[in-house]
């Protein structure tokens, strides 16, 4: 439920639920503020705020907090849980103004701190911080993992839901024999659908499962099958979480099965539509539960969702999306074995040779912009990468070609107007650096080094560097566009990345910090994954857990925006009102956070939000 955003997606419908302000045990401080804000009274005035990693910090890394306030180089102390004092310091110069309210962000060093435990950081004239925990790496990050997994279950559709997540309900059965329907045409802006009814073009097709997108009932082969990859490229490279991560990504692998038919040479790119028209009704006219859509007296056009062709039989597939889905599933053939993982191979192999080599445009979902996408060398960099790992592994003859393929596309990318960072658009940060494991392989991979390679992931981090070095948190992604809190964890994991193919600490404390924004040391003193910390998003837009009332675990939320976008906010008749207010005191050169089930703005979850924050967890957790 997203809506169009300036450089990545999402329409907007919205979740989020009222429940109770207690239920978590969170710092005094922020207790207050929350239970002040939404009884409407008026919390005490503090002159000063820390902001802390919530979920905490490796025992050996460089540990970073901040303190906001009116100025002054405050001294600060770390305590452990039973109040001893185990680090005196003083705060660090200025870094700038963040607002006219607090004119001065400070860095705060608290690296010296190496003992496990549970710490809280006093500052003079400053509400205490929350409590956060120094430890293990695996410790800290396993177990976010599982969070992450946990949003995953939550986004489940069709008959294998789990009803321990949002109480959850079989739902969208009659997806498993739904009609196909011409590409329907948008206006420029991609608002209005300009078609006055959908065209029938084919059908049935089963294409029952697969996950939400995002706060609404969608479902993208785009989003599906870049957070497949996260997953399966998790699963490969880190033991944490371990069944339910297998699990979640067979049931994402089923349904992307389902997307593509390898005997008409089809892919499907969407179940449903999000934007509509007078005639014509949407996914995001109503809001309700999932299986509300198939129950006596429901609206047909909910109850019988229209599903959309990426290209005709046989037909060249727009190669972004070719790449993605090859590139899952060339992932599956890795982590698989024995006949799975020979036709999750031949599956890649099909769709890869039917990417269209040459593209005017580029499919992602309808409308696009949605999800707005510029580049696409970089998915077939990724699709021919994965394809030759999976090749060389199962001793298929043509692992030689598709790493020479990975060779000429990453060149391609290389020298492409469309170089980005990791996220859903771009995905050439894991594509580089697996096609560095085959070069240090010996395989022949055409026209690029690993030089190159790893100087480009240098290049996303040095782009990352540069804006941080502007920002009194030491943000490297961009408050002011949609996906701020996404592409903060694609930095985090490209710095992990980097390491792992260079040996090299160039970026880890960068990465690393990233990490810390995300996670609470930010402005807002928020962590922007769903449970993770004392003070998380209580009213996230999404339809099931704001029915429900139930926390969504794990689920990673766009994050701050800039204020412009906020001017209207989503409400429809059945919502459950969910509100935490306050926050706009912290708001700052020109980014605002909201807290409101409506603010689809700032607190939609997305699945491929939460692959790339599961991605950094599992790389991180060295378990």
């Amino acid at each position: 439920m997203h809506d169009n955003r300036s450089i990545s997606r999402r329409r907007g419908l919205g979740r989020g639920r009222a429940w109770s302000l207690f239920e978590r045990v969170a710092p005094l401080a922020a207790l207050l503020l929350v239970s002040a804000c939404t009884a409407g009274t008026t919390a005490p005035a503090a002159n000063g705020f820390v902001r802390v990693d919530q979920v905490g910090y490796g025992t050996t890394e460089t540990k970073h907090a901040y303190l906001m306030n009116a100025g002054g180089a405050s001294p600060f102390r770390v305590v452990d849980e039973s109040g001893r004092t185990v680090l005196d310091g003083t705060a660090g110069a200025s870094t700038g103004a963040w607002n006219s309210g607090f004119p001065s962000v400070r860095v705060l060093d608290i690296s010296a701190v190496r003992t496990p435990g549970g710490y809280r950081i006093l500052a003079e004239g400053a509400e205490p911080s929350p409590l956060f925990r120094i430890d293990s790496s695996a410790t800290l990050f396993a177990p976010q993992v599982a969070a992450n997994v946990r949003f995953f279950q939550a986004q489940r559709d069709g008959s294998g839901v789990l009803a321990s997540t949002v109480d959850r309900k079989p739902a969208h059965l009659n997806d498993a024999r739904a009609t196909v329907y011409e590409v329907p045409r948008y206006d420029e802006e991609g608002t209005e659908l300009q078609d006055e009814r959908l065209v029938r073009a084919g059908g049935p097709v089963d294409v029952a499962g697969g996950w939400f997108d995002a706060g609404d009932f969608l479902k993208f082969t785009h989003t599906t099958a870049y957070s497949l990859g996260s997953l399966l490229m998790a699963q490969r490279d880190s033991r944490a979480a371990g069944a339910e991560l297998a699990a979640e990504t067979r049931h994402g692998l089923a349904w992307l099965d389902k997307m593509w038919n390898a005997e008409a040479g089809t892919l499907l790119a969407q179940v449903g539509i999000g934007a509509g028209n007078e005639n014509v009704r949407s996914d995001h006219d109503v809001w309700r539960l999932p299986e509300a859509d198939e129950a006596p007296g429901a609206d047909p056009a909910l109850a019988r969702r229209p599903v959309f062709r990426a290209a005709g039989p046989g037909a060249s597939i727009s190669p972004n999306l070719a790449g993605k889905v090859a590139a899952a599933f060339a992932l599956a053939a890795q982590t698989s074995t024995g006949a799975d993982a020979r036709h999750a191979l031949d599956e890649a192999a099909r769709v890869y040779e039917l990417a269209d080599r040459e593209p005017d445009t580029l499919t992602t979902a309808y409308p696009p912009s949605f999800y707005p996408e510029a580049s696409w060398q970089d998915d077939m960099e990724f699709a021919a990468t994965e394809l030759a790992m999976a090749g060389k592994a199962l001793g298929d003859p043509r692992a030689g070609r598709w790493a020479r393929d990975a060779g000429r596309w990453a060149a391609a990318y290389l020298t492409s107007d469309a170089l980005g960072t990791l996220g859903v658009g771009d995905v050439s940060a894991l594509a580089h650096a697996d096609l560095v494991g085959l070069i240090d392989a010996g395989s022949l991979v055409g026209d690029v080094t690993r030089d190159r390679l790893t100087g480009d992931l240098a290049r996303q981090l040095e782009d990352g560097l540069a804006r941080a070095a502007k920002d009194p948190f030491g943000a490297g992604a961009d408050q002011l566009e949609f996906d701020s809190v996404p592409h903060t964890f694609g930095l985090a994991t490209t710095a992990l990345l980097h390491r792992r193919t260079t040996g090299q600490d160039t970026y880890t404390a960068f990465g690393t910090h990233q990490r810390n924004w995300a996670l609470g040391a930010n402005a807002w003193g928020m962590s922007f994954v769903i449970g993770s910390g004392a003070v998380s998003p209580r009213c996230p837009e999404h339809q099931a857990a704001n029915l429900t009332g139930k926390e969504l675990t794990g689920a990673v939320v766009n994050g701050p925006n800039k204020a412009e976008a906020f001017a209207e906010l989503n409400r429809f008749p059945t919502m459950r009102p969910c509100l935490v207010g306050g926050f706009e005191r912290f708001d700052g050169r020109g980014a605002r956070f909201v807290d409101d089930v409506g603010a689809w703005q700032s607190v939609e979850p997305a699945i491929d939000f939460t692959a790339t924050a599961l991605l950094t967890f599992a790389l991180a957790c060295r378990c």
